[in-house]
């Protein structure tokens, strides 16, 4: 019994270890493309309007 539970421990742990290797992989090509796009096109940066104050101000990562 304690075989089973050791083993299943070890498989949730590879589980959400995968699923944050897979989300932290989405995030940085999704900023690779982006700088990409920036490098092709000459800009700065992307502009996003702050809801707040109307303003246009350069998107964070």
């Amino acid at each position: 019994m304690p075989q089973l539970i050791f083993f299943a421990l070890i498989i949730a742990v590879a589980y959400f270890g995968y699923r944050s290797f897979i989300r932290e992989a989405e995030r940085v090509t999704a900023k690779v493309r982006r700088a990409e796009r920036q490098r092709q096109t000459g800009t700065d940066g992307t502009l996003v309007k702050d809801p707040e104050t109307g303003e246009y101000r350069l998107e964070k990562d």
